[in-house]
């Protein structure tokens, strides 16, 4: 009887559910009157429903495959350890807590060594410009330090390693000397306002920027002939300390596209020369009698032309071209000649008289510092004083004056002007034809470079 019941019941709550879904508000409105006027049958029915006790329990189980493969939880948390290493470049303020800072270590150990340690304080602490790299345990103490930096052109670089001890913990340091390694980079660049902002993006070294500046000097105003979207590529050597680059090297090759005209260069060294020099990927030499500046590659204050006297304050011919530079930056002679004076002169202040071959003669004044005396013979290129501000000027720069018969003449006109030096010889046209080749392929890759880094 009571089966039968709740049979019954069930059968109708399910109507009623069939029902109350197809018509909600009818079936809304009917609950509310039942329970208005019939609470007594409601309770009736609803004691009607089997106890919950009584219902059948039925257990599911699923099996779940372990996460750790079998291996214990516990284990799981035996976590290998493992280094962090890093690399930077040290800065002239760099203190030892500065430097671990920025390298990631958190370690007063290592910060009270490095501020102890003579090495440390001696070639590292306030000493901008060298590479350092780091090896440090996950949890950030100091297990290495290495410092690494080239003190001369001898073709060795020293290296400063700060290392803790596995069995006590203690830092010992030590320095070694070893061997550069040398490396070609390939780089290219676009100009949107200057050669140095677009070597700056192109992240060249400035070193290599001035080379390239000289390079193509004698075929290229880069004062005033650079033009919007004019584009180059380069290969330059780098010198490098365990595979970390220390300093770049020479340009091995160059390639300058300058208002539709392109200009290329290589390096390259006779056999029996005693030096190498520049050439066109043709063969033709790239060296001419005179530089066009005595300075490397600097702003020009005050050009060959009419301007108004800063001292005497009146307008004149200015008969020569002012480099401005700081006091102290090297001058050098832009051809081979005699020192025909080297002293003080009226407002030239420190001044030298270099004289050339066909009555050519170059004046070098403002000098803070002169490097030669009367008679003594000179090569293009050497170094002969130093900017300053001696004699009329009214700050650091130098004056160049080029005479020709004893007559002014504008010295970058002069010097493009000038004679080129012999080409590559027969002898040596197979193997520069070669280099010449092999060049050409990477200044092709170069200017890939540069177009993947512009896009």
């Amino acid at each position: 009887m009571t089966n039968g019941l709740t049979t019954a019941c069930l059968t109708v709550l399910d109507r009623l559910s069939t029902i109350a879904s197809k018509h909600p508000k009818r079936i809304t409105a009917a609950i509310a009157t039942l329970l208005l006027t019939a609470g007594g049958g409601a309770f009736a029915v609803a004691n009607l429903a089997p106890d919950a006790s009584d219902l059948p329990v039925r257990t599911v189980a699923y099996p779940v495959e372990s996460l750790a493969s079998d291996t214990p939880l516990t284990a799981l948390l035996d976590i290998p350890s493992y280094s962090l290493y890093r690399t930077d470049q040290t800065r002239a303020n760099d203190s030892a807590e500065s430097i671990l800072q920025r390298m990631g270590v958190a370690d007063p150990a290592a910060a009270a060594f490095l501020r102890g340690d003579n090495l440390v304080r001696q070639n590292l602490l306030g000493r901008g410009g060298r590479s350092v790299s780091i090896e440090a345990t996950d949890d950030h103490r100091l297990v290495r330090m290495t410092a690494r930096w080239a003190p001369d052109d001898s073709g060795s670089f020293k290296r400063l390693v700060v290392e803790r001890a596995e069995g006590n913990g203690a830092f010992a340091s030590r320095i070694e000397t070893a061997p550069l390694s040398v490396g070609a980079r390939l780089a290219g660049g676009v100009i949107r306002s200057s050669l140095f902002a677009a070597t700056d993006a192109a992240n060249i070294p400035d070193a290599v920027a001035i080379q390239l500046a000289e390079v193509f000097s004698s075929n290229i105003d880069f004062h005033r002939a650079l033009r919007k979207e004019d584009r180059f590529s380069v290969v330059y050597e780098t010198l490098e300390a365990d595979g970390e680059p220390l300093r770049s090297g020479r340009v091995l090759s160059a390639e300058f596209h300058n208002n539709g005209k392109t200009h290329d260069a290589v390096w390259f060294q006779e056999p029996n020369a005693s030096k190498g020099a520049y050439y066109t990927l043709n063969g033709e030499s790239m060296r001419r009698a005179y530089l066009t500046s005595p300075v490397e590659f600097s702003r020009i204050s005050s050009g060959f032309q009419m301007r108004f006297h800063p001292i005497l304050q009146k307008w004149r011919a200015h008969l020569g071209t002012d480099f401005a530079a700081p006091t102290g930056t090297a001058v050098r002679t832009v051809g081979d000649g005699v020192v025909d004076f080297a002293g003080v002169q009226n407002g030239y202040g420190n001044v030298i008289y270099v004289k050339h071959r066909n009555q050519h003669v170059t004046v070098y004044a403002h000098l803070s510092r002169i490097d030669v005396r009367p008679g003594q013979s000179v090569e293009q290129g050497q170094k002969i004083g130093a900017v300053g501000a001696t004699g009329w000027a009214t700050g650091p720069h130098l004056h160049f004056e080029f005479r020709v018969n004893g007559q002014h003449q504008d010295p970058m006109t002069i010097a493009q002007q000038s004679e080129a030096a012999q080409p590559v010889s027969a002898a040596s046209r197979a193997a520069f034809s070669r280099l010449a080749s092999n060049m050409r392929v990477q200044l092709a890759s170069a200017a890939q470079v540069e177009v993947a880094s512009a896009e």
